[in-house]
């Protein structure tokens, strides 16, 4: 049976921070659209902030999907599955924004990261204002071992110049698969 949590107590944030890797769920608003689930990774990218507050880094990649649904309804959940260990899933729910590399909150958030990867690439900081805290049981998660973080993406962005970067977010990251605004 799942427990609910009043917020992320210290117990939580170790397990937290024990997980490689966790997954963004998001959806636009309305009953059309595509619900968009994201696979995240690489160390260092993800920050509990507070009880009811969390932050990751939104490298530059494929799709713009989380950013424009945020812009659109906030509406977003972070779930962590334990692939080692005791079995465990930890769900997330809140109120999120892309704060923008461009924002001058940008810096400030980046502060909470003691070591980030490669920041060339990344596009914004994903903050979210937890109201739901929740876990079950993962009992049918398979045990997995972790053999390392795949250094692709940042190899990928180091190739790019900033104006690359830049291009590249008009070009790529303007609109979501719904045609929702992106990177303005």
């Amino acid at each position: 049976m799942g427990k609910l949590y009043e917020g992320i107590d210290e117990r939580l944030r170790e397990f937290i921070a024990h997980q490689r890797m966790f997954f963004v769920g998001t959806a636009p608003s309305g009953a059309g659209g595509h619900v968009n689930i994201s696979p995240k990774g690489m160390s260092g990218t993800f920050a509990v902030l507070g009880e009811d507050r969390v932050a990751y880094l939104d490298y530059s990649g494929s799709g713009i999907e989380t950013v424009a649904h945020l812009r659109d309804n906030g509406r977003i959940v972070i779930m962590f599955c334990a692939f080692d260990g005791p079995p465990k899933i930890l769900r997330l729910h809140g109120r999120g924004e892309a704060v923008p590399v461009t924002d001058p909150r940008c810096a400030g958030l980046l502060a909470a990261f003691p070591d980030p990867p490669d920041p060339h690439g990344l596009r914004s900081v994903i903050v979210v204002d937890v109201t739901r805290v929740s876990d079950s049981c993962g009992f049918a998660v398979p045990l997995m071992t972790y053999n390392a973080d795949r250094d692709l993406l940042i190899q990928s962005h180091s190739r790019r110049s900033d104006e690359d970067m830049v291009d590249y977010w008009k070009t790529r990251n303007d609109t979501s698969v719904d045609g929702l605004p992106g990177l303005v």
